[in-house]
């Protein structure tokens, strides 16, 4: 365990309450401003949002400077009774990297070369970690469903997930390592658990991958209205 490391964390930028009314259409969501004017707002997330997607909720939203953009404000995070949650599945890809570039992500390089979104075969990976000795591709998942302390992911059927499972499985060999990172933007998590409940097509490739040298870690983040922060690893219950 690293003591006394600098904070790693990736800042919001300024953020504004609004209430939900709705989630709809995977993509998008109906919420009402602090003034009561109701907007449609873009939701960067693919999953269904089980337990956070809650009408009536305070939700936190940035706002984008892009003036082509369909939607002015983005879905960042919801208050929910248990705290904080991160919806936005993007973002973990930032607070990930910038991890892996310290050296934060126990049993991974302590000061690896990192690049995002490789193409590898007939997809793309979220990160590739690189030393002299090894090359080490990994995927990372956002995940917002936690009960009775477990972290579960996925909250969706998700057919792509199982394919990239096989396909990182598929990379394992003489200096090249896989691994899939799951993190948890919710408070509450003990540990990291497949939603077997929900998508037990996933949990069975997570449990082959696995088999076949793929590396499992799980990690939580520390959400604020000001930053999301590297936090604790997990223990990985399969």
């Amino acid at each position: 365990m690293i003591t006394n490391a600098p904070k790693i964390a990736v800042p919001w930028p300024p953020l504004v309450a609004a209430k939900l009314v709705k989630r709809y259409k995977r993509f998008l969501a109906d919420v009402v401003m602090s003034d009561g004017e109701t907007m449609t707002v873009f939701t960067p997330n693919t999953g269904s949002m089980l337990d956070c997607s809650q009408p009536g909720r305070t939700v936190y939203l940035s706002e984008s400077s892009n003036p082509k953009r369909k939607h002015r404000f983005s879905w960042e995070m919801i208050d929910m009774p248990d705290g904080l949650v991160g919806v936005n599945t993007l973002l973990p890809n930032k607070l990930v990297r910038l991890a892996a570039e310290a050296g934060r992500i126990a049993g991974l390089p302590s000061s690896p070369r990192v690049r995002s979104e490789v193409k590898v075969g007939r997809c793309r990976l979220d990160l590739k970690l690189e030393t002299e000795k090894e090359e080490i591709w990994l995927e990372v998942k956002n995940c917002t469903l936690v009960r009775d302390g477990a972290a579960l992911f996925p909250d969706a059927v998700t057919q792509r997930g199982a394919r990239h499972l096989e396909e990182l499985a598929d990379l394992v060999g003489p200096g090249r390592r896989a691994a899939i990172l799951v993190l948890v933007q919710r408070s509450g998590a003990e540990y990291f658990a497949p939603a077997d409940f929900i998508d037990p097509v996933w949990g069975q490739a997570l449990r082959r991958a696995r088999d076949r040298k793929v590396e499992i870690y799980a990690y939580a983040a520390d959400l604020s209205l000001h930053e999301v922060a590297w936090g604790r690893s997990l223990e990985v219950a399969l």
